[in-house]
Order: structure tokens, then sequence, then C-alpha cells
């Protein structure tokens, strides 16, 4: 086996055990969109553009994911979405 071949198997295994989740953003009758975007911004660091498209999306589709990443990098930004008064959960 190769070095090149060799390292590429121990990416693929590092990749399978660090696995992805999400944070999902759910629609609600109370926030507002500047405050949801603000909010996005904020915690998860998107730019405006990508806090408003996915405000756009939680708007019409009821749900968007906002986050991707390890679970332990989630959780935090999570939490602060849900003390804001926001409807989210890490899946």
């Amino acid at each position: 086996m190769s070095t090149k071949e060799k390292y590429q198997e121990e990416v693929d295994v590092l990749e399978q055990e660090t696995k992805q989740h999400e944070i999902i953003l759910w629609n609600d009758e109370v926030n507002t969109f500047d405050f949801v975007i603000d909010a996005l911004i904020d915690v998860c660091e998107h730019s405006l553009l990508q806090a408003e498209q996915c405000t756009v999306l939680v708007h019409y589709k009821g749900k968007c994911a906002v986050k991707t990443g390890e679970y332990d990098e989630l959780k935090s930004k999570c939490s602060k979405l849900l003390q804001m008064g926001l409807s989210a959960e890490i899946v």
C-alpha cells in the first residue's frame, strides 16, 4: 500500500468516526424575521445573506438546518438559540 493510499484510508476512518450533526431551526409564529436573522448571525456566525436565506426557508418550509458540526460544538449554539426563544434541536 502506498503512502497516499494509507493516508486516504486514515482520513476515511476519521471522517466516519467524526459524526456530523445539524442544528435544525423550526418555524414559529412569535419571532420576527429580523430577530431570527440577527440570532443566526450572532450565534451561528452566518453572513447576512446566509441568515436571510435560512430565515426564508424556515418560514416557508417549516424548518432549516442552520449549522453542521460535531455535537459538542453545536450544543452551546443550540442552547443559545433556545434561550433566545427560538425553536431548535440537534439531530
